[in-house]
């Protein structure tokens, strides 16, 4: 049995599922199937951001940075050619644009966890 922290394949088996539901999310029309499994507002957290948020502190206390909890209100009509798809988001009086694959399910028994957690895995794994 492999540690819990030893992210390598432990089958063929898993391997072969992982790339078959890839392949499943490639054909996807993302914005269409979120529409239909995603229930607005929810709660999210910036879980990753590629900026200095995380070594600057007025950064930091931007709306909308890493580690920062926000409500996301729906998809954003754009998209963004780097990004992806885009959310519109609440935090306390700010409105703005974050990008979904950024972006973690609060809490994990939320029904909206799943679907984001997919379009999070096929981005960061598609690029």
């Amino acid at each position: 049995m492999l540690h819990p922290e030893d992210h390598r394949w432990n089958s063929s088996n898993q391997r072969t599922a992982f790339l078959e539901k890839f392949a499943e999310w490639e054909s996807r029309d993302w914005r269409s199937w979120l529409m239909e499994h995603l229930t607005f507002p929810f709660t999210a957290k910036r879980d990753d951001d590629n900026d200095d948020a995380f070594f600057d502190q007025e950064a930091a206390a931007e709306p909308f940075r890493l580690g920062h909890k926000m409500q996301v209100l729906g998809l954003a009509k754009k998209e963004d050619e780097r990004w992806g798809l885009l959310v519109r988001a609440q935090e306390k009086q700010h409105v703005g644009l974050v990008p979904l694959c950024d972006l973690k399910v609060m809490p994990r028994k939320d029904p909206n966890f799943w679907p984001v957690q997919e379009y999070v895995v096929w981005f960061a794994n598609s690029r």
